[in-house]
């Protein structure tokens, strides 16, 4: 079976040494990609015709106008909670969808439609079912080339496999079953199961979005167009320097860098949603190091940045790597600049996690999202390693109650 043959004996660098940076269906992603980002009146248009869908919405759930108004203005004070009273100056756009998070579903969608009904419903329950989670972060293999400093899976890192291609199948129709908008495929390295990612792909719902969170490893072409036929969404690479160098050394591979600019280019070329995340370190938080590294970004094409804060844990157990209250200054400074300063519409959008979770909370530990490691374990999210329960278990959602009941390591639960 195709599981068996990802738990072998052979050296899994040994085996990346020969495979080239370039193939014959790949090009400069820096020469013939560019951002699909729209901003100005276009943006405006489009953000009505959204504003109408979710009017639709909310007037489809309820038969009282006095509630429409309740939820309407409920949702407006929500976002206000995160950004005042800006509105993003623009939106992305990818596959024939559109998107102004990394993490809501593009619109127009059945998902994006069940995603924001299961939001209403946090308001006042409507009578349909619907979505209990917005996003399942799944491991699905602990093999991997690179030996990356901030691994969270490091202890498992190249063990031998236990979730099967039938295991992953059960655990994404479980979630699927309960509700789902998305699933962030990850790992190690997810691209060493590519095969079993389609064939995930394949059997699954349509109304659930599927993205790859990849090193760039394995992204060919070839493996791009087959992801996007089989329904995939989109693509997050990581990319954690501006410069080639400093990037391979912190991924501890002499050909990552490469592997990122390929896996952008053919991810780009295959019409998905694309998107870098780079781990801040103490050392690279300078309002410079950031604005060189969103150059590179604007440079790729891609349509979103995503910033995370490296978390002791895994690589990082037990070390002093969290951020100073300055340095996050310096982010929020530059994810409001980004995204908020008419200066910067030609850059990529910026999804700053941190941001949200000091002003409002965390929204994983099975409140909207939740972690599947590569042992098929529950835990609040990649970075809260407490394991509560397995997703192949029969008491599947007595571990999602107790996982509430933890909450997140770091920052309060999310309130809304």
């Amino acid at each position: 079976m195709r599981t068996e043959k990802v738990d072998t004996s052979t050296n899994v660098v040994s085996v990346l040494e020969e495979v080239p940076i370039t193939e014959r269906n790949d090009f400069n992603p820096f020469s013939q990609t560019s951002s699909k980002l729209i901003a100005g009146l276009r943006k405006e248009c489009i953000e009505f015709r959204i504003r109408l869908n979710l009017a639709k919405l909310v007037v489809r759930n309820y038969r009282n106008p006095m509630r429409w108004l309740q939820i309407i203005r409920t949702l407006d004070r929500r976002r206000r909670m995160f950004l005042g009273e800006s509105r993003i100056k623009k939106i992305a756009k990818a596959g024939g969808k559109y998107y102004w998070d990394l993490y809501i579903p593009g619109w127009p969608s059945v998902t994006f439609d069940d995603f924001f009904e299961a939001e209403i419903s946090r308001i006042a329950p409507v009578s349909i079912k619907t979505n209990r989670f917005a996003n399942i972060f799944i491991a699905i293999t602990k093999k991997c080339p690179l030996r990356c400093e901030h691994c969270f899976e490091w202890d498992a890192l190249n063990g031998k496999e236990k979730l099967t291609l039938s295991d992953l199948k059960t655990i994404v129709q479980r979630f699927q079953e309960r509700g789902t908008a998305q699933f962030q495929i990850t790992g190690g390295e997810p691209m060493l199961r590519v095969n079993d990612i389609l064939e995930i792909l394949k059997c699954s719902r349509q109304e659930t979005q599927f993205w790859i969170l990849t090193s760039g490893f394995n992204f060919t072409f070839e493996n791009a167009k087959k992801l996007k036929d089989a329904g995939l969404t989109g693509v997050v690479v990581s990319l954690d320097h501006f410069e080639p160098e400093a990037h391979n050394l912190f991924r501890g591979f002499k050909n990552s860098f490469s592997w990122v600019e390929r896996a952008v280019g053919n991810s780009i070329a295959s019409n998905l949603a694309t998107a870098l995340s780079i781990c801040v370190t103490k050392s690279f938080v300078t309002e410079s190091n950031l604005m060189a590294y969103a150059e590179l970004a604007k440079r790729m094409g891609v349509s979103f940045i995503q910033i995370l804060e490296p978390k002791a844990v895994g690589h990082y157990k037990g070390m002093e790597v969290s951020l100073k209250p300055e340095q996050e200054r310096i982010l929020e400074a530059f994810y409001w600049k980004m995204n908020y300063d008419n200066k910067y519409l030609s850059y990529p959008i910026v999804s700053y996690h941190g941001y949200y979770q000091r002003r409002i909370g965390c929204f994983a530990s099975g409140n909207r999202n939740l972690y599947i490691d590569t042992d098929g374990d529950l835990h609040a999210c990649p970075f809260c390693q407490t394991k509560i329960g397995s997703a192949l278990s029969e008491n599947l959602d007595h571990s999602i109650q107790q996982l509430q009941s933890v909450g997140c390591h770091s920052f309060r639960n999310a309130s809304i």
